[in-house]
């Protein structure tokens, strides 16, 4: 019986070592890339798994040799490297009040960026919403800041890859917001290859009109707003943001979101894990010969000059779905314009790296915008 029980349990340890080495490599195109996310947003809550398995093993009746050993050293790994994104959090979350303070100034945010005691902490309850049609039949989910009036509001776009995806990704974000005294306008918009850009950015600016004329009724304060996307949402916001040179866009919050779409055309492949030149058609309506302009007006790093506004950005990594190489060129262009921007770059992290708020990389990013917010929304 024996023998066979500690063969199980590698094979136990062996499968969580290899979830465990997703926070270290970038995933195959091949998985499925929410595996990654179990794996950077979960693996501190299921690292107990192959250590158990490997200290089983290894206590068993003759455990000290063969299958017991490797179970034992298996799931000595597995735990290491399920964790190890906690270390990394840590270090970087020493540096990140003084990032967030010399690119955006002073601001009063409560705690640390990470803690280990964060990763235990229960999710932000469900907060007021209501549901308003801004534009045929585009609809927007606002949650009105609780405890503040009148609040600034974060308009969230939300990601899918521009074919996919709809409002209310991620509610336990904006419930956060809302909880911390920020109006929160979730917005849906029209979706590739029906409508292709700039439908979307139409629809954005439709989204931005309709909340300033509600803003009174709302609660809101229409100086103050933000852009908040997601992946194609990023792109969006990013886009939008330094397109429409409006004083009441205080800042843009871009996640793990492509920037420039003619360097995403030139590194995609049909292989890939969106079929990103596919996607790319569908969006634009074509490739960057026959839709050159459309591919230049979806590209938020050429339309960034001196007046563009404030910038945080927050990128995994190991993000299969979109290349943190976005964020990084984005970030050198915003700093050659003097724009203040910070990019916040995750090791571990993939896409979604935020869905976990109690994750380390939840963790740093509530921390990120919250500070943000306070300092562009002052």
């Amino acid at each position: 019986m024996f023998p066979m029980t500690r063969w199980i349990l590698l094979a136990t340890a062996a499968i969580f070592t290899g979830v465990g080495l997703l926070t270290v490599f970038r995933a195959p195109d091949w998985l499925d890339w929410r595996l990654t996310l179990v794996a950077c947003g979960f693996g501190y809550a299921i690292a107990v798994i192959p250590l158990a398995a490997g200290l089983l093993a290894w206590f068993l009746p003759g455990g000290r040799g063969g299958a017991g050993v490797a179970a034992g050293i298996m799931g000595a790994l597995g735990f290491a490297l399920l964790v190890q994104p906690c270390a990394q959090a840590w270090l970087i979350g020493r540096a990140l009040p003084g990032r967030l303070e010399r690119r955006f100034g002073a601001a009063a945010v409560a705690g640390r960026p990470f803690t280990l005691a964060g990763l235990f902490r229960p999710w932000p309850t469900p907060a007021p919403m209501s549901t308003w049609t801004y534009s045929g039949s585009q609809r927007l989910d606002f949650y009105p800041a609780m405890g503040r009036s009148p609040a600034p509001c974060v308009m969230v776009i939300h990601g899918g890859g521009w074919d996919s995806g709809d409002r209310g990704q991620i509610p336990q974000f904006n419930a956060w917001l809302a909880r911390g005294g920020y109006a929160v306008a979730d917005v849906s918009y029209r979706l590739a290859p029906d409508a292709v850009w700039p439908a979307q950015r139409d629809d954005v600016a439709a989204a931005l009109a309709f909340v300033k004329a509600h803003a009174a009724a709302w609660g809101v304060d229409a100086s103050r707003l933000v852009i908040l996307g997601r992946s194609a949402g990023g792109q969006i916001a990013e886009a939008c943001a330094y397109a429409f040179h409006d004083p009441a866009l205080r800042g843009v919050v871009a996640l793990y979101a492509p920037s420039d779409m003619r360097f995403a055309w030139k590194w995609g492949r049909p292989d890939d894990a969106l079929n990103s030149p596919r996607l790319l058609r569908r969006f634009l309506g074509g490739t960057p010969e026959t839709a050159g302009a459309a591919y230049d007006s979806a590209s938020g790093i050429l339309m960034v000059g001196p007046g563009s506004p404030p910038t945080l950005m927050l990128h995994g990594t190991i993000d299969t779905l979109v290349w943190n190489r976005h964020s990084v060129r984005l970030a050198a262009r915003l700093t050659e314009a003097g724009v203040p921007n910070l990019f916040v770059s995750m090791p571990w992290a993939t896409h979604a790296l935020e869905y976990n708020l109690s994750s380390p990389s939840g963790q740093l990013t509530t921390y990120s915008v919250a500070w943000f917010l306070a300092a562009v929304c002052r």
